[in-house]
Formats: C-alpha cells, structure tokens, sequence
C-alpha cells in the first residue's frame, strides 16, 4: 500500500514538473520566452536604485513563488549568453521619423542636442521621490478609492499598463499624455517585441507610431492568465519582485490640458464618436450632429474645455464606462500603492530623468531616449485654461485628482482652487 502511494505521489508530482517545464521552455508567444534575464543572471546592485526584494517589509514568497523562482534561475543560467546578444549590439545612431500621423506633425520634434551632463541630483531626487510615494501609502489619514487593497485584488484588466521587457528585466507603467509613445518605443528595442522584415527594430524613432501603441505589440501583465492560468499571479509578484519597475508621470491638471488638447482639438475619428458626441449633446444642447469629425470641424461643432471638465466632474461618466486612460488618474493606472516602483520619472525632467533611467538599467549604449516634444502644454498655461471654469467645478476637480497630486509630490493649485 505505501509502495503504490508512492507511486501515486511520484507521477502527480512529476506531472506538475513537466507542466511548469512546458510552461518555461515552450511558451514562445511575444516576448515570453522567460528569460527573466536581469535579476535572475545579473542581480540589481546598484545602491541608488533599489528593488522591492531590497525593501524590509517585502512580504515572503510562498512555497510555488519560491519553486518557480528556482526552476526559472535554473533555466536562465542554461539560456545566459542569448540573452546577452542585444547587449552586444552596437549603438544606431537615430534617425528623423517620417511624421505620417497628425498629432506628431502638429506638435513636432525637438532636435536640439541634450546636455550629457545631468544637471540635477538624480540619486537624492529619486530618493525623495519614492519616500514620498511610500510614506502617502503607509500614511492611514490619506485615503483614496483602491488605496487598501493589496495586489491580488487588482482585476486582471487593470493591469494592462504593466509592460514587460523579460530580456532586461524591466516592467514600465505606461501613463498616456507623459512621453508614453517614446517609452513604448524603448521597450520595444529592448524586448525585441517587434519585427521589421524579420530583423528587431534598433532605433526607437523607426517604429512606426500605429504599431507602437498596438496592445498586441507588448507583453502586459493582463496577458498572463491566458498564458498562465493559475501561475499567472505567482508569476507576476516574481517579476515585481525581480525586475526593475519605473513610470513616468507629469502634473495632473496639465496631463488633462494635453489630453483635451490632443484628442479634442484635432480631428481625432474615434474620440468624436466615443466621447465628443456625448459631451456636445449633454453639456451643449446639440441634438443633431454631423456622423464624422471632418463635417463637425467644418461646422465649428467643437468640445470646449469646460464641457469637458463638465464630462469628468459628472457622476453619470463613470457608471456608464471607466475613464478612458488619457484622463484616468495615475494611481488607477499604475497601482503605486501595490507596486514599489522603483524610479518614478517626471515629466518636468524627462531628459535627465531618461538619461539616469538608461544609465541605470545598463541599456544606455544601446540606445538613447528619442528626442522629444516640444512641449506646447505649458504649466504656466493652466490659469489662462482654468480661467473660464467655475471655482466650485476647479475644487471638485482637484479633489478628483488629488490622490495623483499627493502621491507624486506635485503642489496644490492654490491658485486656481481659491477666488
């Protein structure tokens, strides 16, 4: 009897083996060919920029986390010197992109050469940065909506900003309207997730702009339960726990200037239908509008500014549909209170913010951050754009966005919140 129990044992146990053998080796979907590369075969070691297993209060791995971790590792010391070949590549010079897209030929690039030197105190500033982040999660009198919950309570949907690089390890929380096109154009060098003519693009600027913000393009956390199915979560906090996790954010209430600007203000098919539309005949009083954007420009049917904080400050927006990522809030989008970020970029300072980020991901002689905008969407502007919003309807906003203002060290509006 214990002989056959044994067996029975034997074969359950060596099943589970193969199914996580399968799991690792023959899983070639996107970029998941789990190569776990960074931490597992070049462990962080950089004071200046530390990773969550480096932090006191990282809760324990379970006992599958921990066998995973180790059948992973074991596998990556077999697969080392492959994913060391992009390291080896020589860096690409870059190249002006052919502006094909109306917002890019709008807005246009900046190509004034960077300083080298950073003129800032990258080490202390992002020190400060993530103590800050850490110490508005931990404070129990700042409370806002999803603060609470720990990671396992975030949907799989919400995780759908969370890039994967596993060649470099690194996970990126894409935040839209704050250099995002760029970043995803970055990741997707160094995951090597897209192919032109069967060759890895090297140079960000060569990516075209419809394929970089394709969802199919890049491996996102929300991907994994299809993949994984019940390792997916156990697979996640490894990752977290391993890799390099950085985001870029920028001043709420400009993000939302740039927002309105970019998708209201130009001819932008999909934001008139999904959102234009509704907005006009709610806050208004249109009730017959032309069907495409092209016929409402000619007609000077336009959203305005105000109709459009009208559109977030309205309870009925968000029973009906979640914010679109444009204006969500960054805390929604990014789950710092769940995530220990470990480089909090601004976009205030993305050059040397860029700069230090690729120094300190060891990727900085394989390419450069692409030039970027000029940016039209000044901080200074925001009186002039919150001139002819109602003082009650600017409080409101703020108190919307507030969770974003607090966490990322961004000052109150005094100036617009008071008469």
């Amino acid at each position: 009897m214990t002989k056959a129990r044994l067996f029975r044992l034997s074969v359950v146990l060596g099943s589970v083996f193969m199914i996580l053998l399968i799991i690792v080796y023959w899983d070639n979907v996107g970029t998941a060919h789990f190569y776990l590369h960074t931490s597992f075969s070049r462990p962080h070691h950089l004071d200046t920029l530390p990773t969550v297993a480096q932090e006191e209060d990282h809760e324990d791995l379970s006992d599958v986390d921990e066998f995973l971790e180790r059948l992973l590792s074991s596998s990556l010391r077999q697969k080392g010197p492959l994913n060391r070949k992009v390291e080896q590549a020589s860096l690409q010079g870059s190249s002006r992109p052919v502006l094909g897209n109306l917002e890019e030929n709008v807005r246009g690039y900046d190509w004034s050469t960077r300083i080298a030197g950073l003129s800032l105190d990258q080490e202390k500033l992002q020190a400060e940065r993530r103590r800050t982040l850490r110490e508005f999660c931990a404070n129990s009198s700042f409370s806002f909506p999803t603060k609470e919950r720990s990671f396992d309570d975030i949907p799989n949907y919400e995780l759908n900003h969370l890039i994967v690089d596993d060649r470099h390890g690194i996970i990126y929380c894409y935040v839209p309207k704050v250099a995002c096109t760029n970043w995803k154009r970055v990741m997707i060098v160094l995951s090597e997730s897209l192919l032109d003519q069967g060759v890895p693009y090297r140079d960000p600027l060569d990516i075209p702009r419809e394929h970089v913000h394709n969802s199919s393009t890049h491996l996102t956390f929300n991907k994994f339960w299809r993949r994984y199915g019940k390792f997916s979560r156990h697979l996640m906090k490894i990752k977290l726990k391993k890799y390099t996790k950085f985001l870029f954010v920028r001043d709420p209430f400009v993000r939302l200037i740039s927002a309105f600007r970019s998708k209201f203000e130009l001819e932008n098919e999909e934001f008139y239908r999904r959102f234009a539309i509704p907005m006009l005949k709610l806050y208004s009083n249109h009730t017959s509008l032309p069907t495409s954007v092209s016929e409402a420009f000619r007609a000077g049917l336009k959203v305005s500014f105000p109709d459009f904080i009208q559109y977030l400050l309205d309870p009925r927006t968000e029973k009906m549909v979640p914010f679109n990522e444009h204006w969500r809030q960054v805390y929604r989008l990014c789950h710092p209170c769940q995530i220990d970020y470990d480089f909090v970029g601004k976009l205030e300072t993305l050059n040397e913010d860029a700069a230090r980020l690729l120094q300190l991901l060891k990727v900085d002689r394989l390419l450069h951050f692409p030039p970027s905008y000029r940016n039209r969407t000044a901080s200074s502007w925001e009186e002039d754009w919150f001139a002819k919003i109602p003082l009650a309807w600017r409080q409101q906003l703020y108190k919307l966005y507030e969770a974003d203002f607090v966490l990322f060290g961004y000052p109150k509006p005094e100036n617009l919140l008071k008469d």
